[in-house]
């Protein structure tokens, strides 16, 4: 009997008060039978609770429940207590009510007072093949995750509630719908649902099968079929504690190929290397940073529809359009710095001797039984026709990726791009060896076919001692897949602007879902769906992908060869280098948020209610992005959009481009330009006391990893300071940026710091902790302050900093400092040793200077008047939309004088007329080139700058 209880086996309905406290932490569970069904409740530690519901007897007490494997941890440490009274079980962190007469659970989260209640959790149709279970909304208002699901009607915004997620004939898939085209549908059953008053809690349901969450009344249901039901339930205090938990169960993701966080070029398809060549000549020509090719099936060529003769699944190169393919992906990478990914399916074609060969050792997928021939695929066979590799089987795995992926990556292949992995095409009949006990047919496996083809991939990188990082593209995927190595897109878009909307509302349930690295066919793959504007779409889009995408890819079909795709052929090209410049600018933040991502499960690009989940404001809106936690990023996605509302979170925030200041009690700040100097750019915004590690970026930047077309280097830390008088931290993260050295040490972290008291800001760079192979042993180090005021000195380390009056002295000297203008202050070390730590001290307050402007042959036209636009932000900083009005003093002579500008500061300016409502991305007609300029005087007057039409 003391086994009995000390094991918390419970196989009827108590009615007697049962304390059982455990004497030391493990894991923990109960059994509960009512009506022929039974419920078994684990408790993995203090705040993770695991569930299986199912008909019968149940398994008892003595073993783990089962996992699929969407679950990377299994070796929990149980809870610190647990106590049970009746059906009523609690831990320090959650407490589980069964009813005992109808197996209904009631979960509350104990770490809070009063305790919360988060749901009550009941069995629907248990006795039926489709099963499922209804939870109580209780006091949620929002929910999040579920994976990928494209809403109908084209917007970013928008939650689960009020909403059905719908799986189709077996869950994962390419839908079609008029506001998207064939999108990806990818079912990952993580939900995250929030109340007021940071009241949360998160749910997962690992299940293989098919699921249909219905959240559009009280209570919410989630319908499956399986034998069982099985789910955790996990409480926390916030949004963030609760992704983490979530990471921590399926994995968190490896740090990507550093090379993955710039461009990637690709198409469907480049016919030979040709092609290829003249795309990356005409990016370098125009002064593109590029980082890789993606390659469709053209590079194996010799895909034949409806023919058994395709050579779809043969994995090597087309000797006659891709010859010597170890020479060229070679040269590729010493002489361009760009990498190649190489696309694969799981179909192999029926007359090739991969086909037989797989066949042979029974890793083919069959028709129907153990000892029935290979599955013989012939629908939708624009690829050819033939069978399907059995990803189920770990040995098919190995087998495929020994012999047809290995001899890949010896040649110099960097990445792998799984495609059609839903699966797409199958036999709805066929047999698989199965991925659970007894289970063959197709709907056992298919939702985590993709899964299964990312983790065989991993493996044989393991396997075969390769320490190059594992890097794969899918439109598919399950629980999990992130820590395979995984990144993902959204599946054969459409050209329009209502796919580009959904994209972003779809980023923000995948950031949710723990996909860190997705993105999409950047201007759209379908470009027979276009119906608008091509350049407009292509721009916007760009602009969207170059901050929210990993990798940055533009993709579309072009067999015709008459699709651009490239950056600088199609869109606005100043508009697409700028933003592309920009993002590799912040590299640096973005692979130390992805070291963040894969030591503490922290998102890269997550929705704004993740950290600001108590702002009603934010709750459902998608059209707003944060970048780690410390940048703001509108969405656009719109015909003839020129400006857009930004909603900041109650705080103070500085504007990316301008540096102005603003605290936000929580509000709308209105019109804000999208066009600034004649180029598209997303409003962002930095909130006060961020640290944004920065890459130094012009035309010689080749790719993200430090390549120059004029061979020098630039390795200088830059970190772009948000001065606040709240003390605050970042810690950049560098390594080798391809291999798998990260993980056993070869890494280096480094703690910038900045503070503020009164006038004096501080920003501190600790000595470097770790090293890795080609890490600098002593680098330039720069500051770019960003306050509400200039400064009048800086020290390095107690000793002060030469002033220089502009940016070209400062640029040519080897350390110093020059107030830039803007409410922004640069200043630099000579090279100094990384073991040496630094202490930037910045003086602030100094006062600003007045400029009068005088425009002639400003003769204008009725809504028409003379402005004038410049380099500093308070001319504009080049944005048409915030140029100063002058008034026609001698008429067509126009003047003005502006009081704020910075001092001892090179400012450009130009002359233009606009038109004094609704006003255009452009002026109606801009001064003369060149652009005058004007250096500010130390104090004062600076006099009058002249210009004119």
């Amino acid at each position: 009997m003391l086994a009995r209880l000390l094991g918390l086996v419970l196989l009827v309905p108590m009615l007697v008060v049962l304390p059982v406290e455990a004497a030391q932490a493990a894991v923990q569970r109960v059994q509960f039978t009512a009506g022929g069904n039974y419920l078994v409740v684990e408790f993995l530690d203090d705040d993770l609770v695991h569930f299986e519901m199912g008909a019968g007897a149940g398994p008892g007490t003595g073993s783990p429940i089962f996992t699929t494997d969407q679950i990377a941890k299994t070796d929990y440490p149980g809870p610190t207590s647990l106590n049970q009274v009746g059906g009523v079980l609690t831990t320090p962190g959650i407490k589980v009510d069964v009813n005992t007469s109808t197996l209904c659970a009631t979960v509350y989260d104990t770490a809070r007072t009063p305790q919360l209640l988060l749901n009550t959790t009941c069995p629907r149709n248990l006795s039926q093949a489709w099963k499922g279970l209804s939870f109580t909304k209780s006091s949620m208002q929002n929910a999040y995750g579920l994976g990928e699901q494209f809403f109908m009607g084209g917007s970013a915004d928008g939650d689960w509630v009020g909403r059905q997620r719908t799986s189709g004939t077996y869950g994962n898939a390419m839908l079609y719908d008029t506001d998207n085209g064939p999108v990806g549908n990818a079912q990952i059953p993580v939900l995250f649902a929030v109340g007021a008053s940071s009241t949360n809690y998160g749910m997962f349901v690992d299940q293989v099968y098919k699921q249909d969450w219905n959240l559009t009344g009280d209570p919410w249901t989630m319908d499956t079929f399986g034998d069982q039901l099985r789910w955790y339930v996990m409480s926390g205090p916030d949004l963030p504690d609760l992704r983490k938990d979530y990471l921590e169960l399926t994995g968190r993701p490896p740090v990507p190929p550093k090379k993955a966080f710039g461009l990637w070029m690709s198409e469907y398809g480049y016919d030979n290397w040709n092609e290829i060549d003249t795309t990356l000549s005409g990016l370098r020509a125009n002064k593109f940073p590029t980082d890789g090719v993606m390659l469709d099936v053209n590079w194996f060529g010799g895909v034949t529809a409806g023919s058994d003769n395709t050579r779809m699944g043969t994995l090597e190169w087309d000797p006659v359009n891709f010859p010597n393919a170890a020479t060229k992906l070679a040269a590729y990478k010493n002489t361009n710095g760009v990498g190649v990914m190489t696309i694969e399916e799981s179909y192999v074609g029926k007359n090739l001797p991969e086909h037989t060969s797989m066949a042979s050792s029974g890793y083919l997928i069959r028709a129907g039984c153990s000892t029935c021939s290979p599955a013989y695929l012939t629908g939708n066979d624009w690829w050819g026709r033939g069978g399907m590799i059995d990803w189920t089987q770990p040995a098919a795995s190995a087998q495929w990726h020994n012999t047809q992926r290995q001899p890949l990556i010896n040649d110099g292949v960097m990445g792998h791009w799984l495609d059609l992995g839903e699966p797409e095409m199958y036999d709805a009949g066929d047999w698989t060896s199965g991925l659970l006990a007894g289970k063959h047919a197709h709907s056992d496996y298919h939702n985590l076919y993709n899964l299964e083809w990312a983790r065989g991939i991993a493996k044989g990188y393991t396997d075969n001692a390769v320490q190059q990082r594992p890097f794969m593209l899918a439109r598919s995927a399950a629980g999990g897949i992130q820590r395979t190595g995984t990144a993902m897109w959204s599946g054969d878009i459409g050209s329009k602007l209502t796919a580009l909307a959904s994209q972003q509302n779809v980023q923000m349930q995948m950031s949710m879902s723990g996909i860190d690295y997705f993105g999409s066919d950047i201007g759209g793959f379908r470009r027979e769906m276009l119906d608008s504007d091509l350049n407009e779409l292509y721009t916007q889009w760009f602009a969207n992908s170059s901050w929210f995408d990993v990798p940055i890819r533009p993709h579309t079909e072009n067999l015709c060869n008459c699709a651009e795709t490239s950056p600088d052929s199609i869109g606005d090209v100043p508009s697409n280098l700028a933003n592309l410049r920009q993002r590799y600018e912040l590299t640096p933040y973005y692979y130390s948020l992805a070291h963040r991502a894969n030591t503490t499960g922290e998102p890269l690009i997550p929705p704004l209610v993740y950290q600001y989940q108590n702002d009603p404001n934010v709750r459902e809106v998608g059209h707003e992005k944060l970048i780690g936690k410390d940048l703001l990023v509108g969405v656009a996605a719109g015909a003839n959009q020129r400006k857009r509302d930004v909603y900041l979170p109650a705080g103070t925030w500085f504007d990316y481009y301008t540096n102005t200041k603003t605290v936000s009690t929580g509000q709308n700040l209105t019109d804000v330009p999208l066009w600034r100097n004649g180029k598209f750019q997303l409003p962002a915004y930095a909130r006060a006391g961020a640290i944004i590690p920065k890459m130094y970026v012009d035309d010689q930047t080749m790719n993200v990893v430090g390549k120059r077309a004029d061979g020098t280097t630039r390795n200088e830390l830059v970190a772009r300071v948000y001065s606040d008088t709240t003390s605050s931290s970042f810690t950049v993260a560098e390594d080798d940026g391809s291999t798998i050295g990260y993980q056993t040490g070869s890494k280096r972290t480094t703690d910038l710091t900045q503070s503020r008291s009164g006038n004096t800001a501080t920003v501190g760079i600790a000595t470097s902790s770790g090293t890795y192979t080609g890490a600098p042993s002593s680098r330039q180090n720069v500051v770019e302050l960003v306050a509400d005021t200039q400064a009048s000195g800086v020290t390095l380390n107690g000793s002060a900093l030469t002033q220089y009056a502009n940016k070209a002295a400062f640029d040519a000297a080897g350390s110093g400092w020059y107030n830039a203008g803007g409410n922004l202050v640069v200043a630099k070390s000579a090279s100094l040793a990384v073991g040496t730590a630094k202490s930037f001290v910045f003086a602030l307050g100094q006062t600003v200077v007045s400029k009068t402007f005088s425009c002639s042959g400003g003769t204008t036209t009725t809504g028409q008047s003379v402005y004038v636009v410049g380099s500093a932000p308070q001319l504009g900083a080049w944005s048409v939309a915030s140029a100063v009005k002058l008034a026609p003093t001698a008429y067509p002579t126009w003047t003005g004088t502006i009081s704020n500008l910075p001092p001892s500061t090179t400012v450009e300016w130009k002359c233009i007329k606009r038109q004094e409502a609704n006003y255009p991305a452009t002026a109606d007609q801009w001064g003369p080139d060149p652009n005058l300029s004007f250096t500010t005087p130390a104090t004062g007057s600076g006099g009058t700058a002249s210009g004119g039409f």
